[in-house]
């Protein structure tokens, strides 16, 4: 929804909770990976795909950048944020949030603490690492790449997983500029009003 935002696009959101979504969710993702997209006849699931397709019909403005280098950086830190960060951060949001507050079952606080613990800092040490002075990851401008990699800190948020800020200062101060940009703070702030309505 960010990068459709960015892009000046709007859509419908409609919740597939857990991937249970009903016939046109399924329709469009048969193996219910969410999230799924559909463009009139045209379905289609998996962020990755759905911003690649978004990104060849809607090229400007541009967000995955043409230049190879830059283009090759820029997905990269896509698959980071969605297998590596969130291989970690599903772990901790599963336990912390999905299984006591949606499912109504235990959550594993070992499996969440163990992640915070060691599986995360030194995903946020690599960020810390690459971080340029002009805050964008890839040709210091907004592109796929901060939009990805700051979308794992909301759910963080959601679950009381806070960067710190004196190990982590650029982290921190990166992830706040671009989940405090338009496209991301309508939705950060709607999602926190089901989160405390979840309990």
């Amino acid at each position: 929804m960010a990068f459709l935002a960015e892009k000046g696009l709007e859509a419908e959101l409609k919740p597939a909770g857990l991937g249970r979504g009903g016939p046109d969710f399924d329709a469009a993702s048969p193996f219910r990976k969410m999230p799924a997209f559909s463009d009139d006849d045209f379905t289609l699931c998996d962020s990755s795909a759905i911003v690649a397709y978004l990104e060849a019909k809607h090229p400007d403005p541009n967000l995955i950048p043409a230049e190879p280098r830059a283009r090759g950086r820029t997905i990269w830190f896509d698959e980071f944020a969605d297998t590596i960060v969130m291989a970690a951060g599903g772990k901790i949001f599963f336990n912390r949030f999905v299984a006591p507050r949606v499912l109504k079952l235990g959550g594993d606080e070992e499996i969440a603490a163990a992640a915070e613990r060691d599986e995360l800092p030194p995903l946020l040490e690599y960020i810390e690492r690459v971080i340029p002075a002009s805050g964008f990851l890839v040709e210091d401008r907004l592109t796929l790449a901060d939009i990805a990699v700051a979308s794992p800190f909301v759910n963080f948020r959601h679950v009381g997983v806070a960067i710190d800020g004196v190990r982590f200062p650029k982290t921190l101060a990166y992830v706040e500029a671009i989940l405090a940009r338009p496209s991301f703070a309508a939705m950060v702030a709607a999602e926190e009003r089901f989160v405390k309505a979840a309990g």
